[in-house]
Protein backbone atom coordinates (compact mmCIF):
# COMPACT_ATOMS: atom_id res chain seq x y z
CA UNK A 1 0.00 0.00 0.00
CA UNK A 2 0.75 3.72 -0.68
CA UNK A 3 0.25 6.23 2.00
CA UNK A 4 -1.49 9.20 -0.16
CA UNK A 5 -2.82 11.90 2.56
CA UNK A 6 -2.88 10.16 5.68
CA UNK A 7 -4.71 7.09 3.56
CA UNK A 8 -3.36 3.72 2.85
CA UNK A 9 -4.38 3.01 -0.75
CA UNK A 10 -4.29 -0.16 -2.42
CA UNK A 11 -0.86 -0.24 -4.49
CA UNK A 12 -3.27 -1.12 -7.58
CA UNK A 13 -4.56 2.71 -7.93
CA UNK A 14 -1.66 4.22 -9.71
CA UNK A 15 -1.14 1.90 -12.53
CA UNK A 16 -5.27 2.17 -12.43
CA UNK A 17 -5.37 5.80 -12.86
CA UNK A 18 -3.01 5.88 -15.22
CA UNK A 19 -4.48 3.79 -17.83
CA UNK A 20 -8.26 5.41 -17.01
CA UNK A 21 -5.65 9.27 -18.16
CA UNK A 22 -4.83 7.81 -21.42
CA UNK A 23 -8.65 6.98 -22.09
CA UNK A 24 -9.39 10.45 -20.82
CA UNK A 25 -11.86 8.98 -18.23
CA UNK A 26 -12.03 11.58 -15.05
CA UNK A 27 -14.86 10.48 -12.81
CA UNK A 28 -12.69 7.68 -10.82
CA UNK A 29 -13.10 7.89 -7.35
CA UNK A 30 -11.29 10.08 -5.06
CA UNK A 31 -9.57 8.82 -1.71
CA UNK A 32 -11.52 9.87 1.05
CA UNK A 33 -14.41 8.25 -0.73
CA UNK A 34 -12.15 4.93 -1.99
CA UNK A 35 -11.37 4.78 2.32
CA UNK A 36 -14.91 4.78 3.43
CA UNK A 37 -15.42 2.33 0.82
CA UNK A 38 -12.98 0.17 2.18
CA UNK A 39 -14.26 0.50 5.47
CA UNK A 40 -17.66 -0.10 5.01
CA UNK A 41 -17.10 -2.93 3.01
CA UNK A 42 -14.78 -4.35 6.07
CA UNK A 43 -17.95 -4.43 8.00
CA UNK A 44 -19.93 -6.84 5.75
CA UNK A 45 -17.98 -10.13 6.94
CA UNK A 46 -18.52 -12.89 4.69
CA UNK A 47 -20.82 -10.87 2.43
CA UNK A 48 -22.24 -10.25 -1.05
CA UNK A 49 -21.20 -7.24 -2.49
CA UNK A 50 -22.84 -5.56 -5.48
CA UNK A 51 -21.18 -2.37 -7.65
CA UNK A 52 -22.93 -0.33 -9.99
CA UNK A 53 -20.65 1.20 -12.23
CA UNK A 54 -16.95 -0.10 -11.96
CA UNK A 55 -15.29 2.55 -14.00
CA UNK A 56 -11.80 1.86 -14.98
CA UNK A 57 -11.87 -0.03 -11.36
CA UNK A 58 -10.57 2.49 -8.92
CA UNK A 59 -13.52 2.10 -6.36
CA UNK A 60 -13.30 -1.77 -7.07
CA UNK A 61 -10.04 -2.10 -5.82
CA UNK A 62 -10.51 0.14 -2.57
CA UNK A 63 -13.93 -2.13 -1.81
CA UNK A 64 -11.99 -5.28 -2.55
CA UNK A 65 -8.94 -3.95 -0.27
CA UNK A 66 -11.88 -3.46 2.51
CA UNK A 67 -13.23 -7.20 1.90
CA UNK A 68 -12.64 -10.10 3.39
CA UNK A 69 -11.36 -13.50 2.13
CA UNK A 70 -15.31 -14.97 2.21
CA UNK A 71 -17.02 -12.37 0.73
CA UNK A 72 -17.53 -11.70 -2.93
CA UNK A 73 -18.04 -8.53 -5.25
CA UNK A 74 -20.15 -8.15 -8.75
CA UNK A 75 -19.56 -4.64 -10.34
CA UNK A 76 -21.02 -3.80 -13.70
CA UNK A 77 -19.60 -1.66 -16.36
CA UNK A 78 -21.24 -0.50 -20.04
CA UNK A 79 -17.97 1.31 -21.10
CA UNK A 80 -16.00 -1.99 -22.23
CA UNK A 81 -12.57 0.23 -22.40
CA UNK A 82 -13.21 1.15 -18.80
CA UNK A 83 -13.85 -2.51 -17.73
CA UNK A 84 -11.04 -3.87 -19.86
CA UNK A 85 -8.34 -1.74 -17.33
CA UNK A 86 -9.61 -3.04 -14.08
CA UNK A 87 -10.03 -6.55 -15.64
CA UNK A 88 -6.84 -6.11 -16.34
CA UNK A 89 -5.65 -5.02 -12.52
CA UNK A 90 -7.59 -6.73 -10.65
CA UNK A 91 -8.96 -10.04 -12.50
CA UNK A 92 -6.95 -12.20 -10.87
CA UNK A 93 -8.78 -11.61 -7.80
CA UNK A 94 -11.38 -14.47 -7.55
CA UNK A 95 -13.63 -12.90 -5.21
CA UNK A 96 -14.58 -10.11 -7.96
CA UNK A 97 -17.25 -10.84 -11.16
CA UNK A 98 -16.93 -8.34 -14.04
CA UNK A 99 -19.79 -8.03 -15.74
CA UNK A 100 -20.23 -6.13 -19.02
CA UNK A 101 -23.41 -4.23 -19.63
CA UNK A 102 -25.89 -1.91 -18.06
CA UNK A 103 -26.11 -1.61 -15.16
CA UNK A 104 -30.30 -1.72 -15.06
CA UNK A 105 -30.25 -4.97 -17.02
CA UNK A 106 -27.67 -6.73 -14.23
CA UNK A 107 -29.96 -5.08 -11.76
CA UNK A 108 -33.06 -6.64 -13.28
CA UNK A 109 -31.48 -10.16 -13.94
CA UNK A 110 -30.44 -9.84 -10.06
CA UNK A 111 -33.77 -9.40 -8.76
CA UNK A 112 -34.62 -12.13 -5.77
CA UNK A 113 -30.90 -12.06 -5.49
CA UNK A 114 -29.36 -10.33 -1.81
CA UNK A 115 -26.52 -8.21 -0.81
CA UNK A 116 -25.21 -6.81 2.30
CA UNK A 117 -23.24 -3.69 0.11
CA UNK A 118 -24.70 -2.12 -2.70
CA UNK A 119 -22.21 1.24 -4.00
CA UNK A 120 -24.12 3.01 -6.66
CA UNK A 121 -22.16 4.92 -9.01
CA UNK A 122 -23.29 4.80 -12.20
CA UNK A 123 -26.96 6.36 -13.16
CA UNK A 124 -28.74 2.60 -12.73
CA UNK A 125 -29.42 1.92 -9.24
CA UNK A 126 -29.21 5.87 -8.28
CA UNK A 127 -31.09 7.89 -10.57
CA UNK A 128 -33.64 5.24 -12.12
CA UNK A 129 -34.16 1.53 -11.32
CA UNK A 130 -33.65 2.75 -7.22
CA UNK A 131 -37.09 0.71 -6.06
CA UNK A 132 -35.22 -2.05 -7.49
CA UNK A 133 -31.95 -2.12 -6.37
CA UNK A 134 -32.99 -1.14 -3.60
CA UNK A 135 -34.97 -4.77 -3.29
CA UNK A 136 -31.41 -6.06 -3.48
CA UNK A 137 -30.26 -4.87 -0.59
CA UNK A 138 -30.32 -7.22 2.56
CA UNK A 139 -32.49 -5.95 5.72
CA UNK A 140 -29.17 -4.03 7.69
CA UNK A 141 -27.68 -3.34 4.65
CA UNK A 142 -25.29 -0.92 2.81
CA UNK A 143 -26.64 1.10 0.36
CA UNK A 144 -24.13 4.12 -0.68
CA UNK A 145 -24.39 6.36 -3.64
CA UNK A 146 -21.20 8.44 -5.29
CA UNK A 147 -20.81 11.80 -6.92
CA UNK A 148 -23.89 14.35 -6.19
CA UNK A 149 -21.68 17.49 -4.86
CA UNK A 150 -20.89 19.14 -7.83
CA UNK A 151 -17.20 18.51 -9.17
CA UNK A 152 -15.66 20.01 -12.13
CA UNK A 153 -15.09 16.86 -13.93
CA UNK A 154 -18.90 16.20 -14.69
CA UNK A 155 -20.39 16.13 -17.81
CA UNK A 156 -22.99 18.58 -18.61
CA UNK A 157 -25.92 15.59 -18.82
CA UNK A 158 -25.10 14.74 -15.32
CA UNK A 159 -26.06 18.05 -13.47
CA UNK A 160 -29.95 17.85 -14.57
CA UNK A 161 -29.80 14.25 -13.09
CA UNK A 162 -28.64 15.13 -10.16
Amino acid sequence: MILVQNYMQPDVIEAIANDAEGLGFKMSCDTETGSLLRTLAASCANGRLLELGTGAGISTSWILDGMDRESTLLTVESDEALLAIAKKHLGSDKRVQFFAMDGEILINELKGEAFDFIFADTWPGKFYALDETLDLLKPGGLYIIDDLNPVATWSEAHYPKV
